[in-house]
């Protein structure tokens, strides 16, 4: 899959029971565009998908009460939730480039480019 540039406005993004029926890897990223954080983290997130092509990545804006990011305990942006077969394995609220590769590497380490 490939990088999500944009935030889907949180009524086109899929709901809950859609990303729990999802199947492999997906990356759901939760954040707004003028987040100066969400900003910084995006070149890694961009990096990081380019080298592991089969993770979907999911950006979701958020905000206050809104049912999709208070489904996933939602407080800091960024908020990245890794999902397997539609089961959350590792979220993580605003980390740094390497936790975010620490995290790639430990749940899609084989499904790197190449690898």
């Amino acid at each position: 899959m490939s990088f999500a540039p944009e935030y889907l406005d949180p009524d086109h993004a899929p709901r809950r029971e859609q990303l729990d029926q999802r199947r492999g890897l997906v990356l759901v990223e939760f954040g707004t565009a003028w987040c100066g954080y969400c900003q910084a983290a995006a070149a890694g997130v961009r990096s990081l998908l380019e080298r592991y092509p089969a993770v979907e990545h999911v950006k979701v804006e958020d905000g206050p009460g809104r049912p999709l990011g208070r489904s996933f305990r939602v407080k800091l942006w960024p908020n990245f939730v890794l999902m397997r077969d539609g089961a959350v394995v590792h979220q993580l609220a605003r980390p740094s480039r390497g936790e975010l590769a620490d995290a790639f590497q430990r749940f899609a380490g084989s499904e790197a480019a190449g690898g």
